[in-house]
């Protein structure tokens, strides 16, 4: 497993929105438009804000596509200990009893019962590569970075699916620590 390379991707505050949801933040029949493709296939960056209401203050967060099956805020720590969060560190998706919230758009209002989450740091990966690094969906691993504040990432979680492309996730409070850039952001797998 050790010696395999994996470029790390800085995450920041965003929200994955139901259907229903974004009809009522933004109008019925609303489409989110694509500002930008992100690296896991058919996921993309709007232009789409809206307004996270947290018990301390609020802040705005992009809307990532497509809809999902259910809403989710994630937030770096820094950003949820600053609107007033206690939120659980925890993969995508797993979001039962997490803090709920408001949420503000241009034509309503939507207040969630769960869903602000940190997310957890992990490692997308085709099953090609699963096979080469020698890992399993839902392994822990470590990853290390070089450089002036070099670390080494543990508690990674690695996904497998052929549905992804290969590429680790953290937010930018990690991202940061890592003094990481878009020229100096690989990994290396340790264990």
């Amino acid at each position: 497993m050790s010696g395999y390379k994996v470029e790390i991707e800085g995450s920041g505050k965003h929200c994955h929105v139901t259907r229903k949801t974004l009809n009522t933040l933004f109008g019925e029949g609303f489409e989110l438009e694509v500002k930008k493709m992100l690296s896991q296939p058919g996921q993309f960056a709007t232009p789409h804000k809206i307004t996270v209401v947290g018990p301390r203050r609020s802040t705005e967060v992009t809307i990532l596509g497509p809809c999902r099956k259910a809403d989710q805020i994630e937030l770096s720590l820094t950003d949820a200990t600053s609107l007033g969060f206690s939120a659980p560190i925890r993969e995508s998706g797993d979001i039962g009893g997490s803090p709920g919230c408001k949420l503000v758009g241009p034509k309503g209002e939507v207040e969630i019962n769960e869903g602000v989450i940190i997310a957890k740091r992990h490692v997308h990966m085709i099953p090609e590569d699963a096979k080469k690094f020698g890992v399993s969906d839902k392994d822990i691993i470590k990853v290390k970075v070089n450089g002036d504040r070099a670390l080494i990432f543990d508690e990674v979680v690695v996904r497998v699916s052929p549905d992804f492309a290969t590429y680790m996730h953290v937010d930018y409070d990690e991202f940061n620590a890592a003094a990481l850039s878009g020229s100096n952001n690989m990994g290396e797998i340790v264990s």
